[in-house]
C-alpha cells in the first residue's frame, strides 16, 4: 500500500494538479488537507473518473480534509468506521477525517496553525493537540495498524527548519509544539520520514514569498506517523517536490510512504 499526504491549499484551484499527480505517483491512498470548499462543491465525480473514491469533511473558505482511495486497488473501506473531527472535541473547524481501509486506520489531519505563542489561536492549537492525542491513544488500541497523515504545522527538530536560529521560539517550532509532537511519538508512533536516511535540508513547505522555494527556505511540517505494525513494514518515505514547481502550485509538497 502506497499512502501519501498533501496540503493542496484549495482543491478547487489545485484539482487538476491532484488528478495529474495521482496518475504519475500511483499512490493508493491520498490524504488531503486545506480543501477550502464545502462538501457540496467537492469534485467527487471528477476524482471518481480519475479512478479514486473519496471521503471528505469540507468547509467553505478554510480548512477541510479528505481521503482518496484508488478504486482498482481492491481495498475494502469500512463505511461505518468513517469519523469526521475528533470525537468528544467540539470544533466548528473541519480538521480530521478517518477511515479504515483494508484493516489499516488512515487519519487525514490538518493541525491548527497556531498563529503565535501566547495567542488565542495558539491556545486552541494546544487544546486541539491534547484532544487528538487522547483520541489517538484510544484509536490505536482498537486499530494496531494506524497511520496519521497530514499537515501538522509543527517542525519537530532543528534539522526540519532551513534556519533554526531565525525561527527560534516562533510558531511551528516552539517548545510547546515540539513537545506535543514528541508525545504523539511516545504513543508508539514512528516518523516514517526519519526511519530512513534522508538528504539534508529536505522540506515539505515553502512560503510563496521572497523566493522561498528557489532558496529552499522551507520547513518539514507535513508528516506520516505510523504505528509499530505499519512502521515495521514501511520500506520507504519520500517528499515529492515536483508539484511545487508547477504553475500556481500549493505551497506544500506531497509526502509518500510505502507499506509492504
Amino acid at each position: 500500500m502506497k499512502i501519501a499526504t498533501w496540503n493542496v491549499n484549495s482543491l478547487k484551484v489545485r484539482q487538476q494538479h491532484v488528478i495529474d499527480w495521482l496518475a504519475a505517483s500511483q499512490v493508493d491512498v491520498l490524504c488531503l488537507q486545506e480543501l477550502k470548499l464545502p462538501d457540496e462543491k467537492f469534485p467527487r465525480a471528477e476524482l471518481e473518473a480519475a479512478g479514486f473514491k473519496s471521503w471528505f469533511a469540507g468547509q467553505k473558505t478554510y480548512n477541510g480534509v479528505g481521503i482518496l482511495v484508488r478504486s482498482d486497488a481492491g481495498f475494502e473501506v469500512d463505511e461505518i468506521s468513517v469519523v469526521r473531527n475528533i470525537p468528544g472535541f467540539e470544533d466548528l473547524q473541519q480538521r480530521v477525517i478517518a477511515a479504515t481501509i483494508d484493516g489499516v486506520r488512515i487519519i487525514s489531519a490538518y493541525f491548527p496553525n497556531g498563529q503565535a505563542p501566547g495567542s488565542e489561536k495558539f491556545a486552541y492549537k494546544m487544546r486541539w493537540l491534547d484532544a487528538l492525542r487522547e483520541w489517538l491513544r484510544e484509536d490505536m488500541a482498537r486499530h494496531p495498524q494506524l497511520a496519521l497523515l497530514g499537515d501538522y504545522n509543527i517542525a519537530p527538530e532543528d534539522r526540519d527548519v532551513h534556519d533554526p536560529k531565525a525561527w527560534e521560539g516562533q510558531n511551528l517550532v516552539s517548545p510547546e509544539e515540539r513537545a506535543h509532537f514528541a508525545q504523539l511519538v511516545e504513543l508508539g508512533l514512528t516518523d516514517a520520514f526519519r526511519k530512513f536516511e534522508q538528504p539534508e535540508k529536505l522540506f515539505t513547505w515553502w512560503d510563496y514569498r521572497m523566493m522561498a522555494f528557489r532558496r529552499n527556505a522551507g520547513l518539514r511540517i507535513d508528516h506520516i506517523l505510523l504505528s509499530e505494525q505499519l512502521a515495521a513494514r514501511c520500506t520507504s518515505c519520500e517528499v515529492d517536490k515536483v508539484p511545487r514547481k508547477w504553475d500556481q502550485p500549493s505551497d506544500h509538497a506531497p509526502v509518500i510512504a510505502t507499506i509492504d
